[in-house]
């Protein structure tokens, strides 16, 4: 076994055997610190850069939690669930307390014992219990209820929405990196370049139009980096807009195959069946048909039940004290409402029907989107393996070239021309990269798939269920529940304003 050691100022290797032993450990002994702080920087290096880097799930599970789009929908949302509570009001009573007090002066003429004047004062309160609206309560409520479940539907179509702006954001940031990168090394490729053919030029090898060929190259290649850079500024801001911080160590994600049908036929199945965009067509067309109902109810007869009771005092000079109660069942039958109702239903009817085509096109645009976003993924597949082996060629063909010009049989322009097609080839490559993603999560969306249930990226996620049962057959109170995510979004947005401005 042979081992190096440092002894006296000088390595030697030797071949380990029995009597060296002891010149062994002391070379363990003495190489010892160094082994361990060369496994520390190493272990550290790694636990810095995998602390630091931010992977697409991150990304989608801060854009969940901080989006301003996606927590205004969800207010909405809770906007929304009021009005089954207002709508199960119909069912309950109405109570009110009314008061008085003035000052009343009677004269007449002959003079009565009632003449004179008076300081009268009261209160009355008044209980009115709806007994039948004509079927108005129950069909408003569940009218009510089909909003209810369109506006969830709506908030998993945003919910889709943001994810996959911060699924384009993100990649547009990893391409815009990679092009930058590119364009760093073809600039630094050029200017020694430059530099060679000047110093070729000073021994009369190639001529000055060689020299202002590859300056010209240089200086096109120092532009596209600057516009690169700016790119990749502009690509960072749109994500911090969608996700709500600076990207921080980002890299290529990687595939969601698995998420994916294997069939065109098979996709359109599932987006017909599970796209909230037709689910929320769906319950808008039910909550239609039972608006109709609602404005129909108008025609109906209404029954009340009445209750009153008051007590005036000074009412007049000959009444010091008066006492009334009374409980009363009030009937209304409509004969005729100037044919306002009529027009109201016949409006309802064609809202109906709006409805009803509004779900025809829905199920129309998910089906189209399902194909637009199949054959976009096939094309994007075949695309990278054609730039793939686009760049192999070029990478080729460019060392093919410049050991041509070394011996005469190219010029300085062909190095240059072969050198920015190889460019292009992976400036191309790297633009299908991230069309691949964004093709994959698009297809997704468009099944209606792309959701933290599928991809299971947050801890926290929002339940509409809860604000809805907080707020059901609730009879009193006007305070609403804040959540604690719209809090955090606030300060995270506030963090990033004032923090993040020098990152742009």
């Amino acid at each position: 076994m042979l081992y190096a050691c440092k002894y006296s100022n000088q390595w030697t290797v030797k071949t380990l055997g029995v009597n060296h032993f002891k010149w062994f450990n002391r070379c363990v002994v003495l190489a010892f610190p160094y082994i361990l702080a060369f496994v520390f920087s190493l272990s550290f290096g790694v636990f810095v850069s995998s602390a630091k880097a931010e992977t697409l799930n991150d990304a989608l599970a801060a854009a969940y939690h901080h989006n301003p789009q996606l927590t205004a929908e969800q207010a909405r949302l809770r906007a929304i669930d009021e009005g089954v509570a207002q709508a199960q009001s119909g069912y309950r009573p109405n109570v009110d307390l009314n008061a008085e007090v003035g000052s009343l002066r009677t004269d007449t003429k002959p003079r009565s014992l009632a003449d004179g004047r008076t300081s009268p004062y009261g209160y009355s309160v008044t209980l009115n219990q709806p007994l039948f609206r004509g079927f108005r309560t129950v069909n408003s409520i569940r009218a009510a209820k089909a909003d209810v479940q369109a506006g969830r539907a709506s908030l998993r179509n945003v919910e889709q929405v943001v994810l996959q702006d911060a699924v384009t954001s993100y990649v547009n940031v990893v391409r815009e990196q990679a092009i930058l990168r590119l364009q760093e090394n073809n600039l630094r490729v050029l200017s020694k370049q430059l530099t060679a053919t000047q110093d070729r030029f000073s021994v009369g090898e190639v001529t000055k139009t060689d020299i202002a060929q590859s300056r010209a190259r240089r200086s096109e290649a120092a532009s596209a980096l600057n516009l690169a850079q700016a790119n990749l500024n502009t690509a960072k801001a749109e994500f911090a807009r969608i996700v709500g911080h600076m990207p921080v160590r980002l890299h290529h994600p990687g595939t969601i195959n698995k998420h994916l049908p294997r069939s065109q036929n098979h996709a359109i199945d599932i987006g017909l069946s599970e796209h909230p965009l037709i689910d929320q067509s769906i319950y808008a067309e039910k909550a239609a048909r039972h608006n109709v109902d609602v404005v129909s109810g108008e025609r109906l007869p209404e029954v009340n039940l009445e209750a009153q009771y008051s007590q005036n005092f000074d009412s007049s000079i000959l009444t010091n004290e008066s006492e009334r109660s009374s409980v009363m069942a009030r009937a209304r039958v409509p004969l005729y409402q100037s044919g306002a109702v009529y027009a109201r239903i016949r409006q309802a009817k064609q809202i109906v029907l709006q409805r009803r085509a509004e779900l025809n096109q829905s199920r129309l645009q998910v089906r189209a989107s399902i194909i637009s976003a199949w054959g976009q993924l096939l094309a994007v597949r075949a695309q990278i393996q054609s730039n793939n082996e686009v760049v192999r060629a070029n990478r080729t063909a460019l060392a093919g070239v410049k050991e041509e010009e070394k011996v005469g049989q190219r010029t300085i322009l062909d190095v240059l021309d072969a050198e920015q097609e190889l460019l292009n080839s992976q400036v191309n490559l790297a633009t299908a990269q991230r069309d691949l993603v964004v093709a994959e999560y698009n297809l997704l969306s468009s099944l209606g798939r792309l959701n933290v249930s599928t991809l299971p990226v947050a801890a926290a996620v929002y339940e509409p269920e809860i604000n809805y049962q907080d707020v059901d057959r609730r009879w009193r109170g006007a305070d609403i529940n804040e959540p604690d995510l719209d809090e955090r979004s606030v300060l995270h947005w506030d963090n990033f304003i004032l923090h993040r401005r020098d990152e742009y």
